[in-house]
């Protein structure tokens, strides 16, 4: 592990100005350091003489003027440092929390969620001692030892040269002792993510293993991988006791040497008294730094550890985006009010898989179309759905909006005109007008009101505690499986997108419940271009088309089917 990573200063630009006072502190420190010897050794050697108090009443005045002074510094810089790890942690949470939405689910869906929530909360925050502690005594390291060198050698060659002799060994066996626990701080590292995640998703699943009886086994895993981590945790700590014993050591016996050759050559007469005790006063000094930095070296590893993890995702490139023909820098346009939507032998294959999800798909949507596409489980029908939504991008053929390759316009631009209502919509421990607006800040409680009585949310939702200023908890588990859906369907009305596209939104609903859904669905239908993906339930109001997939391939495509025509009710049987 390098000591410093500068992928966290280059992701924290805010931070900069924090550690410049950081640095700044450090060389008052530095300064406060070699005017405390001097100060010292003088005000001793005065009183070796023999001389008064009034003598040095100024010196010692100076002396506690000093030590003030680098008190202060002290707290100054470790104060800077945890505002620069608050601001570092923060731009880095904003700077994963956006890679991730770049990224798109088709990238998460190969990651561990349990992995990347872990970085994000208790990794990240693991920063706090590598900025507070680590860091400026790293600057300290780099500036104290040069200064005393140099202060020294101006008074006794001899002793520097000791110093700059044994100096080096601290590093030395710094770093021996670091590349002995690196592997273990990584693999202890990798065992806490694995815990996280892995309780995560045990938590989440909870009910699924209670019904099935597995929730024992789970059990004894989440004890045995608890177990691993405690292990690794108490190994990694022998270890860092151990370094600082062996740091200490090499420090003390450095400095034994310089104190056993300052006193012999003092009593030969060779050295005189207040230059003695500058020696012996600074000898200290030089080590002390370079032994605090190893020992918070190890305290902090854990946090770089994930920060070094956090840079690794924000690195990561997005999806390549296909060639869109000439003038591709150019950011396009599309209006789905008016524009047609048309895929053209549109195939996408996820990586890892030989199977194409979809093998080329042609169809037109036209403005105003409400189209079902149906066919069996791994059919591919949210597959075609990920690819309108932008969540990743077609292996093969085009995609195109008013004439314009999709790969062209913006991704934002492109997903304010969308609504999607999914199987399981998330809903965040927030209120119920902030899960209502997650799509639009911005608007008005009289909006997000007639969003929830067009879904027909409006009467569970005043019968809450509070109202729409209730908090829904994690996850919503106050509410039933319908009651969350139709606040996923208040979300689509108040985002008023001309392209709605549901995902079997009736899914897991019993039957009276998703008749209710479905009813309030065609009133959403009004007036946009709709595709419903649909499983089980009949579609009542009626569909433009039919689209049905299979293993990928359309079956029914009817690309030049006019839009007009419509079908009876859609029911498709699992």
């Amino acid at each position: 592990m390098k000591p410093v990573d500068p992928r966290l200063f280059r992701h924290a630009r805010a931070a900069r100005g924090h550690l410049m006072v950081t640095v700044a502190l450090g060389l008052v420190t530095t300064g406060m350091v070699l005017a405390q010897a001097e100060l010292l050794a003088r005000l001793l050697a005065g009183a070796a003489r023999g001389r008064g108090p009034a003598a040095f009443s100024a010196a010692l005045i100076a002396l506690l003027a000093v030590m003030a002074v680098r008190a202060a510094a002290a707290y100054g810089g470790e104060f800077a440092a945890l505002r620069a790890a608050a601001t570092v942690k923060s731009q880095l949470r904003l700077g994963l929390a956006a890679q991730l939405q770049r990224l798109g689910p088709a990238w998460l869906g190969r990651q561990q969620p349990g992995e990347i929530t872990t970085v994000a909360t208790r990794g990240l925050d693991g920063l706090d001692p590598y900025f507070a502690r680590y860091l400026p005594q790293l600057v300290l390291a780099c500036l104290v030892p040069t200064a005393v060198l140099v202060t020294v050698a101006s008074a006794d060659w001899i002793s520097a040269v000791i110093i700059a002799v044994t100096l080096p060994l601290i590093p030395v066996f710094a770093v021996l002792v670091g590349l002995h626990t690196r592997a273990r701080t990584q693999r202890q590292w990798r065992l806490l993510a694995r815990l996280g995640g892995h309780f995560l998703d045990v938590v989440e699943g909870l009910p699924t293993l209670k019904v099935f009886g597995r929730a024992k086994p789970q059990a004894d895993v989440i004890a045995d991988v608890t177990d691993g981590y405690r292990s690794a945790t108490m190994a990694t700590l022998r270890v860092a006791f151990l370094s600082a014993l062996v740091l200490e050591l090499a420090a003390a016996v450095a400095t034994a040497l310089v104190a056993v050759e300052v006193g012999l050559r003092l009593l030969a007469g060779h050295l005189g008294y207040e230059t003695a005790l500058v020696v012996l006063l600074l000898t200290p000094e030089a080590y002390l730094p370079l032994r605090a930095v190893g020992l918070h070296f190890h305290a902090s590893m854990e946090g770089a550890a994930a920060a070094g993890r956090a840079c690794d995702i924000i690195e990561t490139p997005p999806p390549p985006a296909r060639a869109a023909g000439p003038g591709t820098g150019e950011a396009a346009t599309a209006d789905l009010r008016r524009d047609d939507i048309t895929l053209d032998a549109v195939s996408l294959v996820y990586p890892g898989r030989n199977r194409p999800a979809l093998a080329e798909v042609s169809v037109t949507i036209r403005p105003g179309d409400q189209i079902a596409v149906t066919g069996p489980s791994g059919a591919g029908k949210s597959s075609l759905l990920g690819l309108l939504l932008r969540f990743t991008e077609p292996t093969g053929g085009q995609i195109t909006a008013g004439g314009v390759d999709l790969a062209r316009i913006d991704v934002d631009r492109w997903r304010r005109q969308v609504a999607w209502v999914p199987q399981r919509p998330y809903l965040f421990a927030a209120t119920v007008a902030g899960n209502i607006a997650l799509g639009q800040p911005d608007a008005s409680r009289e909006d997000i009101a007639r969003a929830a009585r067009l879904a027909g949310a409006e009467e569970f939702i005043e019968a809450l505690p509070q109202g729409y200023d209730t908090p829904l908890g994690e996850q919503a588990l106050r509410l039933s499986a319908g009651q969350r859906q139709r606040v996923a369907l208040a979300r689509a009305f108040l985002r008023d997108a001309p392209l709605l596209l549901l995902d079997e939104p009736t899914a897991h609903l019993d039957p009276l419940v998703a008749a209710q859904i479905l009813s309030v669905i065609q009133t959403l239908m009004a007036g946009r271009t709709v595709i419903l993906v649909t499983h089980r339930h009949a579609w009542h109001g009626g569909a433009d088309r039919v689209l049905t997939l299979d293993r990928g391939h359309l079956l029914q495509p009817a690309p030049g089917e006019p839009a007009g025509k419509r079908c009876g009710p859609v029911a498709v049987l699992p």
